[in-house]
């Protein structure tokens, strides 16, 4: 467990990421894929992860060889630049705008259930709400990466542990293992979701923030390499964990998901009501860890558009950040299927992520900016690699989309 948060306390800008990308969409997300295809695509789980990890070593390299952020360098170095810092910019964003609200009416719902609150999961959002952004008006990135880093912890620790006290007879786990893929447009859409939550375009646009703020240069590039594969790995095994959790509870029972309580109830009978309150205390923690950054998401990108600055302190930030909590509220105010909801919004997160993908390229390959650093063969085979897959998933939401709205 010290390894664990020595570990934790080593990562810097990484810590944002897993905080951002493993939130109650995400349990969702990987939950349903666990309850539905066993670990049938624990390998599209591996290739988004190892995508983010080259996503975010690229971008990262950016920063730390050129001392420029990713909205401001776009703007700087590329010929069109400013059309294409607008288009990440407003994508990005409106994403994470409709992500919050999702994230926002699973994590109020799973405080309600898990408590058994007779009240709505409107008033649950609202308290939720106004202890985050009191948290946020602190104002230093500092502080934002030790909460970030308290709650990554907490996940990591409840989902692996309840791996192994869910873990199904052998017959079971052979008939989760063969990679599947999915074909009927439900499914479909599932899939571009479960992409969408792993390899996030707000976690690679917001790191060379993070990596300045750190005081990373080309010194550090080693340094900014490890935490990115250290960060894409701890996605791959915490994700991983609860996919594994799923096949176990649900999976091998032959039962769906609609909420995330339908797996917390059925881990009763297999492992005891110490493992469902273990469960959802991990899912708890992944709800409260992705609502901290994505209500940072909008006001770092409104820094970096105007200067390329992280202001954390200014009115701006705050204003930005009050105006992301109450589009969050929306949602939750509207009501909904929190599992539909939460998939339809992680779905958005994919249509910006091959442009998101092709900024990194141009920017790691810019002579001007990069010198003797510019990309070599290898991270550009990966990348272009990653721009393939973000075209293939992004294909395949507007497919599903498509077909759900011809049917």
């Amino acid at each position: 467990m010290k390894r664990i948060r020595q570990l934790l306390a080593a990562i810097g800008p990484g810590i944002f990421a897993i905080g951002y990308t493993i939130g109650t969409g995400s349990v969702t997300s990987m939950a349903k894929a666990g309850a539905d295809y066993g670990l049938g695509l624990l390998w599209v789980l591996a290739l988004s992860c190892l995508f983010s990890g080259v996503l975010m070593t690229a971008y990262g390299r950016f920063a730390a060889v050129t001392g420029e952020t990713a909205l401001h360098g776009l703007v700087r170095f590329l010929p069109g630049g400013k059309a294409v810092a607008a288009l990440v910019f407003l994508g990005v964003v409106l994403g994470q705008y409709t992500c919050l609200g999702g994230i926002m009416v699973l994590t109020s719902g799973a405080i309600r259930e898990a408590f058994a609150l007779h009240i709505g999961a409107f008033p649950i959002a609202c308290g939720l709400m106004a202890a985050m952004v009191a948290l946020m008006m602190v104002g230093r990135y500092s502080f934002f990466e030790k909460v970030l880093a308290f709650f990554v912890f907490v996940m990591a620790l409840t989902f692996v542990v309840s791996v192994f006290v869910t873990w199904p007879d052998a017959a079971t786990v052979r008939r989760a293992l063969p990679p599947t893929l999915p074909v009927d447009g439900a499914s479909l859409l599932m899939l571009a979701a479960f992409v969408g939550t792993t390899m996030a375009a707000p976690t690679f646009v917001t790191r060379p923030l993070i990596v300045r703020e750190k005081g990373w240069g080309e010194r550090d590039l080693g340094v900014e390499r490890r935490d990115a594969a250290v960060s894409a790995t701890l996605m791959f095994v915490i994700s991983g964990a609860i996919m594994a959790v799923a096949m176990g509870a649900l999976f091998a029972q032959g039962r769906g998901i609609g909420r995330i309580l339908d797996m917390a109830a059925t881990l009763e009978p297999v492992a005891g009501r110490f493992a469902v309150a273990f469960f959802m205390v991990g899912t708890l923690a992944a709800g409260l860890s992705s609502v901290f950054p994505i209500l940072m998401v909008a006001p770092l990108l409104v820094g970096d558009w105007r200067d390329g600055k992280m202001e954390t302190k200014t009115p701006l930030f705050r204003i930005v950040c009050l105006v992301a909590a109450a589009w969050g509220l929306v949602v939750p105010a509207l009501g909904g299927d929190p599992v539909a909801v939460t998939i339809a919004a992680q779905v958005s997160n994919v249509f910006v992520l091959p442009l998101t993908v092709a900024a990194a390229i141009c920017l790691v390959n810019c002579k001007a900016a990069m010198g003797a650093h510019r990309a070599g063969l290898g991270l550009n085979a990966l990348l272009a690699a990653a721009f393939a897959f973000s075209v293939a998933v992004a294909l395949t939401g507007v497919k599903a989309l498509a077909g759900l709205a011809l049917n």
